[in-house]
C-alpha cells in the first residue's frame, strides 16, 4: 500500500454554522456557478472560488437541508456544462437536479454489532422487488421494514442489499451507480434507509451494502467528461481515457491511479459505514478492479485498483473492526482475502464461485447416475486463507438466477416448481449450504418456493409463504440449527469437517462437523443425492455411540403432499469402525447431534 486514510477537505454539499457550503473538482474548468433554489436558480449570481488542487468552493448562507441545485461548468473551449454533484447525498433523480441532505439522523439507542462471522446466515435482498406494496412502483425501504418480521423468525441475522445508488430509472438491479453517494429515489430517501438499518438493527439483523466500483454508469452520469476534458474520447477526470478504461460495462472505469478518485470511492466506501451504520459491504466484481480483463494475466493487472482495495480494507480494519468486508473475484484467488501486511487485499470474507457451481452442477443434473459426489466433497472442503468462514456459499444469488439461469426450482422443473423433485432438490441443496463450514447465504424467495428468475420488475410473490408455509419452517429449522439456537448443533459453528463415507454408488454422502470435540459436539449429516429410498443403509460415523436425530428434510411436516414416506430413527454405532443402520429417503438431507 502507498497511501493511509488521512482527512479531506470536505466535499459536495456540507453544513456550516451558517447555511451550506459547496466543494467541487473541476481542475479544467475555466469558471464554475452555482445555481438552486436559494438563488431562484440565476445562472449567474453565485461564482464558486477557484481553489488549489482544481477544487472550486463557495458557501451560500441562504441555502438548507433540501434545496435543489447544480454546478455550471464554463469549459475551456468556451461551452457551458449544467452538472449535479458526484458527491450529492441524494438527487431528484438521475437526470435532474441534486438535493442538499444534512445529515442530522437520531440513532436513538441502536448500538448493534454484527454477529461473529461463523453465526452469520445472510439474506441476499433486492429492495425493489422484496415487498412491493403499490402496483406499478418498485418495493421501498419503508415497505422492506414491513417484512423483517419474517427474517427475524426464520432466524436470519444479516441481509445483503443489492446495490442502492442512485441510479438510471426506477428499475434497477443497482449495478449500474450513476450517483454512487446517493440512495435511489424510487427506493425512498437518505433518512429512509436509515430507518431501515435501524429496524433491522433492532430485529436483530446486520445490513451488508453491495459497492460497485468496478465501472460507474454506463448511463445518467454526469461525471462522464465532467469538466470538458477528456482524451480519446474517454470519461475525462474520473475516468481512465485510455485501453484501462475498457470493462464489460463499457468504457466506465474509474482512474485508480488518480488521487482524487481514490479519495472518492474511499470515502464512498466509509459513508455507508458510518453515517448510514451498514455493518459490512460486499464489493462486487474486484476481479476488474485489479486487472483490466478481470483475470489474474499479469500484462493486464492494475495495481492501482489493488492498492486501493488495501487501502479501503485497512481503513475500516482500523475503524470498524467488527464489520465485514466481502469480494466477489472470479479467480477466487487466496491474495483476495489475505491480509493486507502480507501483501493481500485484506477482504474479510470472499464469495465461493467453485461452491455454487459445484453444487448446482450435481443438483441440476437430470440423471442421478451423473451426480459427482466429487463436486460435493470438494463444496464441503473449501476455504479461503485458510479458513472457511472466509467464504460466503450459496445456490442462488442474484448472478445464479438470471442471465440465462434460473432458480433451482425452475431449473429442476421449468413451469412446474411446485413437484416433488423441485421441493427435494432445492432443500437438499439448503441442508448442505446451511451445514456446509462458510457464511451461507440465501436468495429472496428460496425460503418461499419462488419461480422463474430474478428480474428487477418481478416482485416476490408472497402468497406463496402461506401455500408453502412447510418449505418456510424448514429452512428456519435449518438456520436456527445453523446458528445453535437450540444448544445441540455448537458443530455448526465450528471450522472442522471430516468427510466420513463417501458412496458415490448410491449418491450418499456424510460428514462430521464439530467446534471442539467431535466426539461431545459433533453434528453428523448425511445427504442422499439419489432418488432410491434406503431402508436399512449401513454408514459409519467415525464416531462411536448414539446419534440422535435433529432434522429430516422429509418430514411431513414440512410438506403433506410429497414429504414424510420414511420413518427416521437415532441409530448407534458400536465403535468408530462398525456401522450403524438408518433409513434413508430420496434426495433428503438428515441432521444428527450428540445430544
Amino acid at each position: 500500500m502507498t497511501e493511509t486514510l488521512e482527512k479531506t477537505a470536505q466535499f459536495g454539499a456540507f453544513p456550516l454554522e451558517k447555511g451550506i457550503g459547496f466543494r467541487l473538482w473541476a481542475p479544467h474548468a475555466e469558471t464554475v456557478h452555482l445555481t438552486g433554489d436559494f438563488n431562484d436558480w440565476s445562472e449567474d449570481q453565485d461564482e464558486m472560488q477557484s481553489e488549489e488542487n482544481g477544487n472550486w468552493y463557495l458557501e451560500i448562507p441562504k441555502a438548507k437541508n433540501g434545496d435543489k441545485y447544480q454546478f455550471l461548468i464554463e469549459t475551456q473551449s468556451g461551452d457551458t456544462l449544467r452538472r449535479s454533484d458526484p458527491r450529492a447525498r441524494a438527487m431528484e433523480n438521475s437526470s435532474m437536479a441534486s438535493i442538499v441532505h444534512v445529515d442530522n439522523y437520531d440513532w436513538e439507542d441502536d448500538d448493534f454489532i454484527i454477529d461473529d462471522w461463523n453465526n452469520l446466515v445472510i439474506y441476499e435482498m433486492h429492495i425493489g422487488t422484496f415487498n412491493v406494496t403499490e402496483e406499478g412502483k418498485p418495493g421501498t425501504f419503508k415497505s422492506a421494514i414491513e417484512k423483517l418480521p419474517h427474517l427475524q423468525k426464520a432466524g436470519i441475522n444479516a441481509v445483503e442489499l443489492l446495490p442502492i445508488n442512485e441510479f438510471a430509472g426506477d428499475y434497477s438491479w443497482g449495478y449500474n451507480p450513476a450517483y454512487p453517494f446517493a440512495v435511489e429515489e424510487a427506493y425512498g430517501s437518505p433518512d429512509d434507509f436509515k430507518d431501515f438499518v435501524k429496524a433491522a438493527h433492532a430485529h436483530g439483523i446486520a445490513v451488508i451494502l453491495d459497492v460497485v466500483y468496478n465501472h460507474f454508469g454506463p448511463s445518467d452520469i454526469s461525471m462522464w467528461q465532467f469538466d470538458g476534458w477528456s482524451e480519446n474520447g474517454g470519461g475525462g477526470i474520473y475516468f481512465y481515457n485510455d485501453w484501462k478504461a475498457n470493462t464489460p460495462w463499457g468504457d466506465t472505469r474509474p482512474d485508480y491511479g488518480r488521487a482524487e478518485v481514490r479519495d472518492y470511492i474511499v470515502e464512498n466506501a466509509l459513508l455507508w459505514l458510518d453515517e448510514y451504520r451498514c455493518d459490512g459491504l460486499r464489493f462486487d466484481a474486484v476481479s476488474y478492479i485489479r486487472n483490466v480483463k478481470g483475470t489474474s494475466q499479469e500484462g493486464d493487472n492494475l495495481r492501482d485498483g489493488y492498492e486501493l482495495m488495501q487501502r479501503i480494507n485497512a481503513a475500516v480494519r482500523e475503524r470498524f473492526p467488527k464489520k465485514i468486508m466481502i469480494a466477489e473475484d472470479t479467480d477466487g484467488a487466496g491474495f483476495v482475502t489475505d491480509k493486507t501486511e502480507h501483501g493481500g487485499m485484506g477482504f474479510g470474507a470472499m464469495w465461493d464461485l467453485k461452491f455454487v457451481h459445484n453444487v448446482r452442477e450435481v443438483l441440476l443434473n437430470r440423471e442421478d447416475k451423473h451426480r459427482n459426489l466429487g463436486n460435493i466433497s470438494a463444496a464441503l472442503s473449501g476455504e479461503f486463507s485458510g479458513d472457511a468462514f472466509k467464504r460466503v456459499i450459496y445456490t442462488e444469488s442474484h448472478d445464479e438466477v438470471a442471465n440465462g439461469k434460473a432458480r433451482i426450482t425452475e431449473e429442476v422443473a421449468a413451469d412446474d416448481v411446485d413437484n416433488f423433485y423441485s421441493k427435494k432438490l432445492s432443500t437438499l441443496g439448503a441442508v448442505l449450504t446451511l451445514t456446509t463450514a462458510g457464511i451461507p447465504m440465501i436468495f429472496q424467495g428460496q425460503e418461499l418456493l419462488e419461480d422463474k428468475w430474478f428480474c428487477d420488475q418481478d416482485p416476490l410473490d408472497w402468497s406463496r409463504k402461506k401455500e408453502f408455509s412447510g418449505i418456510y419452517n424448514l429452512y428456519s429449522d435449518l438456520i436456527h440449527m445453523r446458528r445453535n439456537q437450540n444448544g445441540k448443533t455448537k458443530g455448526l459453528e465450528g471450522r472442522n469437517t471430516e468427510i466420513v463415507h463417501f458412496d458415490d454408488a448410491n449418491k450418499v454422502i456424510a460428514y462430521l462437523r464439530w467446534y471442539d470435540d467431535k466426539n461431545t459436539d459433533g453434528v453428523l449429516v448425511v445427504l442422499n443425492f439419489s432418488h432410491e429410498n434406503f431402508t436399512d443403509y449401513d454408514l459409519c460415523s467415525s464416531v462411536a455411540g448414539d446419534w440422535h436425530l435433529a432434522f429430516n428434510s422429509n418430514w411431513k411436516g414440512y410438506d403433506e403432499k410429497d414429504f414424510g414416506d420414511f420413518e427416521v430413527s437415532s441409530f448407534h454405532c458400536d465403535d468408530k469402525n462398525k456401522a450403524g443402520t438408518l433409513s434413508l429417503s430420496a434426495y433428503t438431507g438428515l441432521i444428527f447431534t450428540r445430544s
